[in-house]
């Protein structure tokens, strides 16, 4: 399977970067294909200008700038985000990358009715590997907002079926050296198993 690994954390010694290696060697050691793609070190602009945004509906010119997001993307049968998670979302880097690359004619079509039909078929599975600095309770106290995003509004342009994998550290703020590394652990047990 090709693997499109997005990962967004600003520091290179992070926890982050150890989720990241971990993730990409537990799937190239399972025979996957691995592409990792790094915001902060690409120099990613997350924010649309005003010009990206009056073309944002412009099939034809929208994707000025980015076609690299855009072929990997499309390129993709696996996508991995490797992610802290800041006030119960993901980094703004992320959420501009989301915003930047998936466009209308890479990610769906409008149908001028309001619905959408899904046009990243090629992926049919979605996992994301996070760190909470709260309780899981504090979680669903809040209503998962990232998990939401993920699962309900992203999940849907891609292959019908895809499957979300969910893998998060809870209460990273507060964790021990033991508990993060058996956090890296299952990790790489369970990016093992993709098939």
């Amino acid at each position: 399977m090709h693997v499109l690994l997005i990962y967004c954390h600003p520091c290179a010694d992070s926890f982050s970067a150890a989720l990241r290696d971990a993730a990409a060697g537990a799937l190239k050691a399972a025979g996957h294909a691995v592409e990792v793609r790094d915001l902060y070190r690409e120099g990613f602009s997350p924010a649309l200008t005003a010009t990206q945004r009056a073309l944002f509906h412009d099939e034809s010119a929208n994707r000025a700038g980015i076609e690299d997001h855009v072929e990997a993307l499309r390129k993709a049968e696996a996508l991995l985000l490797v992610y802290p998670t800041w006030w119960f979302g993901p980094p703004a880097m992320l959420k501009g990358w989301l915003d930047r690359v998936w466009l209308p004619g890479v990610a769906f079509h409008l149908d001028g009715r309001g619905g959408l039909r899904p046009l990243l078929t090629n992926i049919r599975r979605i996992g994301v590997v996070t760190t909470y600095g709260s309780q899981r309770w504090r979680l669903w106290l809040v209503g998962w907002p990232d998990r939401r995003l993920i699962g309900r509004g992203l999940r849907p342009l891609c292959a019908r079926g895809c499957r979300v994998d969910w893998m998060a550290l809870t209460r990273m703020d507060s964790s021990t050296p033991v508990e993060r590394e058996r956090f890296l652990d299952r990790l790489s047990a369970r990016l093992g198993r993709w098939r």
